[in-house]
């Protein structure tokens, strides 16, 4: 083992530091000089382990496509468990739907029922928010040959939207229920008491004039009342909602900021048709 100097070792760490220095100035220097050669050596390097790249990448690929694949049969393989639980108790349901069918048609012999009168279907699609007398209708394009006439009932594929106000040859115009001049007769499944939903031009409807000591429970489900002839019975309107003002509303199953189609149904009622005199709605940028 060779043995320095402490002179000697003190000089060499004085340069140890300077000659670094001077060796990264240098390889700086060579690379600035010549940028070419440099570059043309990474691409050197680049080009010889490609191919190592492209080989090792393969199995990795394989095994991850393969990863991919089991999860994918796993998943296939509990939805196809759900799918068939889900059958067997549609099944049941089915059965026990027929069940009740016969056993209502046979107490409706027994008791003598006048049938319901036959209903008929009209669909047709909505082109534009219409506007002009009410704060809250839509207008619905007509195919050549479809009639509707006023007061026919409107739904979407949830619940009730409206009825018929205005009927052109090739459009009509839907009263949403949410409109200001809409007033629906109810009834709260619930309870069984009757009410009248009134619009209010805003998203919610408000429930007004049901019975003392039958207050409106939250949840509870609104459908509509044969009241004067003007609806059906049993339509889907909605659930009852309380407001911290505690104001009963109605939360519509209805979606009626996204409507496109909407079905007409005539179910040969001869009610109140919509007043010609109607409120002036509010601005719409008051809403």
């Amino acid at each position: 083992m060779i043995r320095l100097s402490i002179p000697l070792r003190q000089a060499l760490s004085r340069l140890s530091l300077p000659v670094l220095v001077a060796l990264a100035f240098g390889t700086m220097l060579i690379g600035k000089a010549d940028t070419l050669l440099v570059d043309r050596a990474r691409m050197a390097l680049a080009d010889t382990l490609a191919p190592i790249y492209a080989v090792v990448a393969e199995p990795v690929n394989a095994l991850r496509n393969g990863v991919q694949e089991a999860r994918m049969l796993w998943a296939m393989r509990e939805e196809n468990a759900r799918l068939r639980e889900e059958n067997d108790r549609l099944h049941r349901w089915q059965a026990a739907a027929l069940s009740l069918e016969a056993e209502n048609t046979l107490l409706r012999r027994q008791l003598s029922v006048i049938p319901e009168a036959p209903w008929s279907l009209r669909t047709a699609r909505v082109v534009a928010d219409a506007g002009g007398t009410y704060a809250r209708a839509v207008l619905l394009a007509l195919a050549p040959g479809v009639e509707i006439r006023k007061g026919q009932v409107a739904l979407d594929e949830r619940g009730l939207a409206g009825r018929v106000t205005e009927v052109g040859s090739r459009s009509a115009r839907v009263l949403l229920v949410t409109d200001m001049n809409s007033r629906i007769p109810v009834t709260l499944e619930g309870s069984r008491a009757r009410a009248i939903m009134a619009g209010t031009n805003g998203d919610h409807p408000r429930l007004q004039h049901w019975p003392e000591g039958t207050r409106p429970k939250e949840g509870e489900r609104v459908v509509t009342s044969a009241e004067a002839s003007v609806f059906p019975a049993g339509l889907p309107v909605g659930v009852v909602r309380w407001t911290e003002g505690g104001t009963a509303e109605v939360e519509l199953f209805a979606r009626l900021d996204r409507l496109d189609m909407l079905r007409i149904f005539d179910f040969g009622l001869t009610g109140i048709l919509p007043p010609e005199s109607v409120a002036r709605p509010e601005p719409r940028g008051k809403r």
